[in-house]
């Protein structure tokens, strides 16, 4: 049998394979709601035959936002909009669903990629004062972001708890805190952004402290699997690095993660990457190989057989397609036919089968 159409469980959630769709962006919200984008985007992946499925980056206040157009989830208006979204994918598809809650801190109050990405000052069109762990920008010429205090760490805390309630009474299969790419909590691990004098700031231990409140306040709050993103390095010299981030691992498998998803960089334009195929692999490898809980790998992994390979070497319990799979919305079901496997597909795709090929289709109607 292919490991990567092999079965596996995050907890109580069970997965008919292991290939999971990252959360991506699409800054497509108005007001934090769903739109259309978003049943046309989410119903697409939803029949793609993955694993499982990650609601993008899902600001859990207004400040929190990479940009004013992202998804949110922090008011019952939020929930309202995404509500119809999540009732069409699961009349189709049984793929279980999940959404990744986010903070940008001092990445807030951005433009759209498309209109360059770039800061926008409190006070124009789409900008607002961002907060972060110190009074730090990202970039120079950024606005200086409000270093929080005690009153502000425990507002995005109980915005986490509060969000993560609404994606549960949604029906949200599992959640996956971010706490990668530079946004809040990643600000709150790293020295570079991280220089408090407080309990937050300095030591590891400290610089950990507030990222494992959270993920243990939402965990009381819920019942479904959380789980959290990292970026497992800075990329950049006397910052985060892998060895913390294996001490952050044991930290949340000790506190009953349920799963790490391991990206990297993000916190510093000073990041030297250089990117190629499984570039992130190694780091996704160690923390597997010094804890417990499932680990997914992330990060250019765009051919079945190297999905294939990280299983079987035991690099990672699942792997997460993002690019690929809007490149080529049916990935899983190229690569089930190319490793020999099948795939869920929705009926009326099934006269899509391979004329001549191995059953590539499992013929399972959604629900049954």
């Amino acid at each position: 049998m292919s490991a990567l159409f092999s079965p596996f469980s995050l907890g109580p959630l069970k997965l008919n394979n292991r290939i999971a769709i990252a959360p991506m962006c699409q800054y497509s919200a108005s007001d934090g709601d769903a739109s259309d984008w978003h049943m046309i985007h989410l119903g697409n992946l939803a029949l793609s035959g993955a694993g499982l499925l990650c609601i993008e980056a899902t600001a859990v206040e207004a400040q929190g936002r990479i940009t004013a157009n992202d998804l949110g989830l922090w008011c019952d208006h939020n929930a309202q909009a995404l509500q119809p979204v999540l009732q069409a994918v699961r009349r189709h598809s049984d793929m279980p669903v999940a959404i990744q809650l986010a903070h940008a801190g001092r990445k807030a109050s951005s433009q759209v990629p498309w209109q360059g990405g770039k800061n926008i000052a409190p006070g124009l069109p789409g900008g607002w004062q961002t907060v972060a762990p110190s009074a730090l920008p990202f970039a120079a010429g950024d606005t200086v972001p409000l270093a929080l205090d005690a009153a502000g760490l425990q507002r995005v805390k109980d915005s986490f708890v509060a969000s993560a309630r609404r994606a549960q009474q949604l029906g949200i299969d599992a959640i996956e805190l971010h706490g990668a790419h530079g946004y809040l909590l990643h600000q709150f691990l790293s020295p570079l952004s991280n220089q408090r004098d407080d309990a937050y700031g300095g030591s590891l231990e400290n610089r950990m402290r507030f990222p494992l409140e959270i993920f243990e306040a939402v965990q009381a709050a819920v019942t479904i699997p959380v789980g959290m993103r990292i970026s497992a390095t800075d990329w950049v010299d006397g910052a985060w690095d892998v060895e913390q981030s294996v001490v952050l691992a044991k930290a949340l498998a000790a506190r009953g993660c349920a799963f790490l998803h391991v990206s990297s960089g993000g916190l510093s334009p000073l990041q030297k990457i250089e990117a190629g195929p499984l570039y992130q692999l190694p780091f996704a490898s160690r923390i597997k190989n010094e804890t417990t809980m499932p680990v997914i790998a992330v990060g250019l992994i765009t051919e079945a057989e190297q999905a294939e390979s990280i299983l079987k070497n035991g690099d990672a319990d699942l792997v997460a397609i993002a690019r690929a799979i809007l490149y080529d919305p049916r990935w899983p079901w190229h690569a089930a036919a190319r490793l020999g496997a099948q795939v869920n597909a929705a009926p009326q795709y099934w006269r899509a089968q391979p004329h001549g090929s191995a059953p590539l289709f499992t013929n399972k109607l959604p629900g049954a």
